[in-house]
């Protein structure tokens, strides 16, 4: 999720909450894309499909 971070930074979006840990398990961050868009970017380990 970092690289996608920097991806979007490198790109010219402008990072408007770096990611980090949050009080549900997961890790997210923002950014603002240059048209203006605000996107959320998360990852949560409890949603990872487990085989059955």
């Amino acid at each position: 999720m970092d690289e996608v971070m920097k991806t979007a930074a490198d790109a010219g979006a402008d990072i408007v909450k770096n990611p980090e840990d949050t009080f549900y398990g997961g890790y997210a961050g923002y950014f603002r894309d240059p048209n203006g868009h605000v996107w959320e970017v998360v990852w949560n380990p409890d949603l990872i499909p487990t085989d059955s």
